[in-house]
């Protein structure tokens, strides 16, 4: 410390020489008023040239992603899975019935049923695909299928303590499932039988017609296309 000062000389502004600070004024002018810092040169070109980076990105992104691209995936699918990449339809008469990957409610007894559906206030809402979200410990869930299984039971004519696939008794995740198990169409196959006087053994045979295996030959269970059933069941009506 100056033995001639009560000051630290850390506690002394520091005395900068004028000029020293590249691109910079004096800090303050006559009167107290703040110079501005000059901008150096060359900075204005080189933030438009980003600019022009950066929108010049932007639209070839754009051209690439939402046009592009889309496009040849669209081609492709076009070409190589037409009946897939619109949706599956199914049509009969000129007219389409439904697709193959949404399920739809049949009712009466000349029809296969299709397994429960919680999309929608009515179900099978394919604009409000959902699942029940209910829980396996939720008594709802519990007194639901209970009484799922015994409506089947009575419509179906089974004795009671018949053993009923899960799938005829609980709704999918989307509620949109097209498909129900061999079981639950077996199960199904007197009373769609009965009601339009086709034998059973014919009835089962045209099961069997309609009936998928396992996805991958290995993931699932052998299954059932609902709407393809039923139409199958019509057709075979109208030559009878």
């Amino acid at each position: 410390m100056d033995k001639h000062s009560n000051v630290s000389p850390y506690d002394r502004p520091a005395q900068v020489p004028r000029g020293e600070q590249p691109g910079l004024h004096e800090l303050s002018a006559p009167g107290g008023r703040m110079e501005h810092p000059t901008i150096p040169a060359g900075t204005v070109e080189s933030l438009w040239k980003e600019m022009r980076i950066a929108f010049s990105a932007t639209v070839v992104l754009a051209l690439v992603l939402c046009g592009i691209y889309p496009l040849a995936v669209w081609g492709v699918a076009q070409l190589a899975f037409p009946q897939q990449a619109n949706g599956s339809l199914i049509v009969r008469d000129g007219s389409i019935v439904g697709s193959d990957l949404i399920g739809q409610r049949f009712k009466g007894e000349r029809y296969f049923h299709p397994r429960p559906s919680a999309a929608g206030s009515d179900g099978y809402d394919a604009a409000a695909s959902s699942g029940s979200n209910l829980g396996p410990l939720s008594q709802k869930l519990v007194d639901q299928v209970q009484e799922r299984a015994d409506a089947y039971r009575l419509e179906n004519g089974l004795p009671p303590g018949t053993e009923i696939p899960a799938d005829a008794v609980t709704a999918s995740a989307s509620g949109l499932d097209p498909h129900i198990s061999g079981k639950d169409a077996e199960l199904q196959a007197a009373r769609v039988a009965k009601a339009r006087a086709i034998p059973i053994e014919e009835m089962r045979k045209l099961i069997g017609q309609r009936t998928q295996g396992p996805q991958f030959g290995f993931f699932g269970e052998q299954r059932v296309n609902v709407l393809k059933l039923n139409l199958a069941l019509d057709g075979l009506s109208v030559k009878r």
